[in-house]
């Protein structure tokens, strides 16, 4: 998918660019799942990394940890060592404010504190005080009573309500 993007701007995407991507999708996955589910299993964690290692392998990316337990000391020191804040960080989210719009926007920076890992929120400078702590628990809730497509239809845009939709659907 991204060949074409290189080809376009002209130069090729770095692995360690790719990997960081593939990181943080991973911490993502696992953090969101918890946060609106359940713990996983140091097996289900396993499963999932799996899945991204599969992914990763596809890509060629190199010297990947082979299990999530090997992966946990790598990200770990990535995020030390490779992780910063940047003009490029900045402009991102000025343009997610701008494409969200002010209201998505705030619950997209208050949703970010609930998964991102202390190394990012520290770099962003997010405090650790959020107003979705107890939103959190009323959709949960919401979804057990099957109204969080109402939720849904505040906070996503409505250029994306049909493919929403589909997902419902396919779900």
């Amino acid at each position: 998918i991204h060949r074409s993007v290189e080809k376009s701007r002209g130069y090729t995407i770095p692995d360690w660019a790719y990997r960081d991507v593939l990181f943080m999708l991973i911490h993502y996955s696992i953090a969101s799942f918890e946060l609106l589910e359940r713990k996983l299993t140091d097996e289900e964690k396993e499963e999932v990394y799996n899945v991204f290692l599969r992914i990763g392998t596809r890509m060629e990316l190199k010297d990947l940890p082979e299990t999530y337990e090997s992966w946990i000391p790598v990200r770990q020191q990535h995020m030390y060592s490779d992780l910063s804040k940047s003009d490029y960080s900045t402009d991102l989210f000025k343009q997610y404010k701008k494409h969200l719009g002010a209201f998505r926007y705030k619950v997209l920076l208050e949703a970010q504190k609930l998964v991102v890992p202390a190394r990012v929120s520290e770099l962003l400078n997010f405090s650790f005080i959020t107003w979705m702590v107890p939103v959190v628990p009323v959709y949960k809730v919401s979804r057990f009573l099957k109204s969080d497509s109402l939720i849904r239809a505040i906070l996503l845009p409505k250029a994306y309500k049909k493919q929403i939709l589909a997902l419902d659907i396919s779900a």
